[in-house]
C-alpha cells in the first residue's frame, strides 16, 4: 500500500508542477483578473 501512495504522491506532484508553470507562462484574457501566483513560480517563468 505504501508503494502505492508514494507513486500517487509523485503523479499529483508532478502534475501540480505542470500546471503551475502552464499559469506562469499564460496570462488571462480578462483584463480584470489575472490570478495571484504562489512565491516560487517566478522561477518557471519561460521569457
Amino acid at each position: 500500500m505504501k508503494k502505492v501512495t508514494f507513486k500517487i504522491s509523485k503523479i499529483v506532484a508532478s502534475l501540480a508542477l505542470m500546471v503551475t508553470a502552464l499559469n506562469v507562462n499564460t496570462t488571462c484574457l480578462f483584463l480584470l483578473h489575472q490570478p495571484k501566483l504562489p512565491k516560487g513560480a517566478e522561477k518557471l517563468y519561460k521569457y
